[in-house]
């Protein structure tokens, strides 16, 4: 296949506020500093359209993306600006000046659209085209990058490489919504400069509370890390993001989904062998109290064994398994909904591969460990959440299986104006191996599922996924 991108444009928000006129500093929280120097987040969105000959897209679609992007921005300054760690400062902001813009890559591709958008396997470089490189050294780090690419005749998308450190998976979702929503409100001549409460960012950062010092200890750690890694003349204060992680070669994308009666089958067989688990696993897991039997937990559990069995992990590797949590709610005081940066821990365990693909009660353990992890989280959020940052660091890459996206976001709500999207995927998990968790695409209440394996993996993957629901 071949794409071509036809213009790398820079966009600033609409002049028409005061504040978008007027220099600001955005101070990273606690929150932000934990994920530092990670690799960005990519997640692109295709969206079918049969009406989109080259002339449509560049006169008609792309001016409509930008002007809306443009319009966004007037909500989301802190975007349009960048990370930089001022002199005498002991932390890094976000600063935004006038002028300020975002780069938009306005691409065209020829690739086959119907195959890329749909759930079938496929290799992960066959995406990565799609998607922007988000700009970042050792004095600036841009917070994100944006790429629209057509299909001729088939449809476009929107791609999204946020960095880490200044949006989290719900801040970002609200990005893409507010964004679709002013793009659909010009279709339809509406006032687009209004958002709804819900998606217009709150921006404060006093609610942020760092009564466990957690903002000097992660900077610390991170400056460690810099030293260790690239030697005693690394400046500690370096934006760079790392280098160290890319795509594995050989590695292949797939989707697969949980319906509502999926989930409903396998949350009965847990309730069935609740009671012949032994006692002594029991203890092990703390579920004296209910356990969790969400959607969450169950396609977690069910996901991970058949990973392992798939990747024929040997019975004795020490596995640890770990999910991102918004604390938003969670926290003293809680945090709005709609606030704007990251505000999430990590919460996870260690158990050795052979608990996880026990033959008769091995989703029911796994379940048991999955529900305890966030038994912990309710008890304290922010508990033990000094010990993260060197825990990924020196987990094994294939001894780690994270959780990215979450099925809360609603990213197929997207309409730009030319409906929901067809498909998102999360291609970040190419780099990351996670398991990437998004709302069913027919908005029925189950669950997409996104992995990014070795192709003998993959086989060995779906053969498990299918015969265990059957």
């Amino acid at each position: 296949m071949s794409t071509q991108i036809l213009e790398v444009c820079q966009v600033a928000p609409a002049d028409k506020s005061p504040e978008s006129a007027t220099e600001f500093s955005l101070p990273l929280t606690f929150y932000d500093t934990l994920w530092f120097q990670f690799p960005p987040v990519e997640r692109i969105l295709f969206y079918q359209t049969t009406e989109l000959n080259p002339t449509h897209f560049t006169s008609i679609v792309v001016p409509k993306l930008k002007q809306s992007l443009s319009q966004t921005l007037l909500h989301f300054l802190p975007l349009a600006g960048h990370l930089t760690w001022p002199s005498g400062s002991p932390k890094p902001s976000i600063i935004y000046t006038p002028n300020d813009t975002v780069s938009l890559s306005i691409a065209e591709s020829n690739a086959d659209f119907d195959f890329l958008s749909s759930n079938g396997v496929k290799e992960a470089a066959e995406l990565r085209p799609f998607i922007p490189q988000l700009p970042s050294s050792d004095a600036v780090s841009s917070p994100i990058a944006l790429q629209v690419t057509t299909f001729p005749d088939k449809g476009f998308c929107i791609a999204v490489n946020s960095h880490h450190a200044i949006l989290d998976g719900r801040s970002t979702a609200l990005f893409v919504k507010a964004w679709a929503y002013i793009c659909k409100q010009m279709e339809e001549k509406q006032n687009p400069t209004i958002l709804p409460a819900e998606l217009t960012p709150f921006l404060d950062r006093t609610v942020i509370k760092d009564v466990a010092g957690l903002e000097t200890v992660f900077l610390s750690q991170w400056a460690e890390v810099n030293r260790s890694m690239f030697g005693n003349e690394s400046d500690p204060r370096s934006l760079k993001l790392r280098q160290d992680i890319s795509v594995p070669p050989n590695v292949v994308r797939s989707t697969f989904q949980l319906n509502r009666d999926d989930i409903k089958r396998l949350r009965e067989k847990v309730l069935s062998q609740l009671e012949s688990v032994n006692k002594e696993e029991i203890d092990i897991v703390n579920s004296t109290t209910p356990i969790h039997l969400s959607s969450f937990v169950l396609t977690c559990a069910y996901t991970l064994i058949c990973m392992l069995k798939a990747r024929q992990v040997e019975g004795d590797t020490r596995i640890y398994f770990g999910f991102t949590a918004d604390v938003r709610k969670r926290v003293e005081p809680p945090v709005p909904n709609n606030y704007f940066g990251n505000c999430v821990t990590s919460k996870g365990f260690a158990a050795e591969a052979r608990i996880f693909m026990e033959e008769n009660y091995g989703l029911t353990k796994t379940v048991l460990r999955i529900s305890n992890a966030i038994k912990e989280l309710e008890k304290g959020p922010l508990d033990g959440m000094e010990k993260l940052l060197p825990l990924f660091l020196t987990v094994k890459p294939r001894d780690c299986i994270s959780v990215a996206g979450s099925t809360q976001f609603q990213v197929y709500s997207c309409d730009f104006g030319w409906g929901r999207p067809k498909k998102v995927d999360i291609t970040s998990i190419d780099k990351t191996g996670a398991i990437a968790l998004t709302e069913a695409s027919d908005g029925l209440g189950g669950v997409e599922i996104g992995l990014a394996l070795k192709r003998h993996e993959t086989e060995a993957f779906t053969s498990l996924f299918v015969k265990g629901l059957a």
